[in-house]
C-alpha cells in the first residue's frame, strides 16, 4: 500500500511539474513571439511607401506634414505594410477603391498605433467601404461605422474623409472606428494579444468611469454626449479628441490625458504643439 501510495504521489507530483512546464513553455514562447515581432517591424526594412500614397498623406493626413527623416520613413513603410496587409472591399456607392481611401484608412491606424511597431490590426484584415452612411440588417439603422468581432471594419468614406478636412473639432470617424479596433485586437488571441498594458487601460477606464458619471450628472462638457454611452464609446471619443485637440483636451482634463500618452506611447503634443 505504501508504494502505491508513494506512486501516486509521484504521478501527482510530476503532472504538476508537467502543468507548470507546458504554462513556462507558452510564456516564453509568447514572450519570444513578441520580441520577434517587435524586432522585424523595427529593425528590418518594408517596401517604401509608393509615390501616390506619400500624395494622398501630404495632402490630407496633417499628422504625416509634421514627420521628418527616420521617424516619416518607418512611418511611411508601417503604412505600405498595413495597406498591403488588407483587403479594402467597395461598397454601395463606391464602384473602386482608391488611392486615397487606402492611403488615408492605412495612417489612421499606424498614427493610432505609433508606439506599437509590431501592431497592424491582424484580426481586421477586411475594410469595407460604403459611400455614405450604410443601413445594417443587423442593427435596423443607419450607421458611419462599425468594427466587428468577424474581422471586419467597415467606413463610410464621406464621413471618414470630413473628419480629416475639419481636423479639430473632436471629431473623426477614422479615430473613433480605429480606437474600437485597437481595444478589440488587444482582447482578440493571436500574436497580437495583450499589447495594451492593463495597468494603464485600467487608469484610462477609471479616468473614463469618472468622466461618465460627471457627463451624466451635468450634461456633455467638453466631450460630446455619445461619449457617455459606455466605457467603449468613451474610449472611441477620447481617442478622437486625443489626437484632435491634445492640447484641449490636456488643458480640460490632464489626468485623462497623461494617462492616454502613457496607454498609447505617445504624445500628440510632441508633433502639434
Amino acid at each position: 500500500m505504501e508504494v502505491l501510495a508513494l506512486i501516486g504521489v509521484a504521478v501527482f507530483v510530476l503532472s504538476i511539474l508537467g502543468y507548470i512546464g507546458a504554462n513556462v513553455f507558452r510564456f516564453l514562447q509568447s514572450v519570444s513571439d513578441l520580441l520577434f515581432r517587435d524586432f522585424i517591424n523595427t529593425h528590418l526594412l518594408f517596401k517604401n511607401l509608393r509615390p501616390e500614397y506619400k500624395e494622398s498623406l501630404a495632402k490630407y493626413f496633417r499628422f504625416y506634414r509634421f514627420l521628418e527623416g527616420k521617424e516619416k520613413e518607418r512611418f511611411e513603410k508601417r503604412v505600405q505594410k498595413f495597406i498591403d496587409s488588407k483587403k479594402f472591399i467597395p461598397r454601395k456607392g463606391i464602384e473602386e477603391v482608391t488611392v486615397d481611401m487606402k492611403a488615408l484608412i492605412a495612417a489612421t491606424a499606424i498614427q493610432i498605433t505609433l508606439g506599437f511597431p509590431g501592431i497592424y490590426f491582424k484580426h481586421f484584415w477586411r475594410i469595407l467601404i460604403y459611400e455614405d452612411d450604410y443601413y445594417s440588417t443587423i442593427t435596423k439603422k443607419y450607421h458611419l461605422g462599425e468594427v466587428n468581432l468577424k474581422g471586419i471594419i467597415v467606413l463610410s468614406w464621406n464621413n471618414f474623409l470630413k473628419g480629416f478636412i475639419e481636423h479639430d473639432d473632436g471629431r473623426n470617424l477614422g479615430y473613433h472606428e480605429m480606437a474600437h479596433a485597437l481595444r478589440l485586437e488587444d482582447a482578440v488571441m493571436n500574436r497580437e494579444y495583450l499589447f495594451l498594458n492593463p495597468y494603464r487601460l485600467r487608469k484610462v477606464d477609471y479616468l473614463a468611469g469618472l468622466e461618465i458619471k460627471k457627463m451624466k450628472k451635468e450634461g456633455a462638457g467638453f466631450l460630446r454626449k455619445y461619449a457617455a454611452t459606455n466605457l467603449h464609446e468613451f474610449f472611441a471619443v477620447l481617442v478622437e479628441n486625443f489626437f484632435e485637440r491634445p492640447n484641449e483636451l490636456k488643458e480640460y482634463n490632464p489626468k485623462i490625458y497623461q494617462a492616454m500618452c502613457d496607454l498609447l506611447k505617445q504624445d500628440p503634443l510632441k508633433y502639434y504643439a
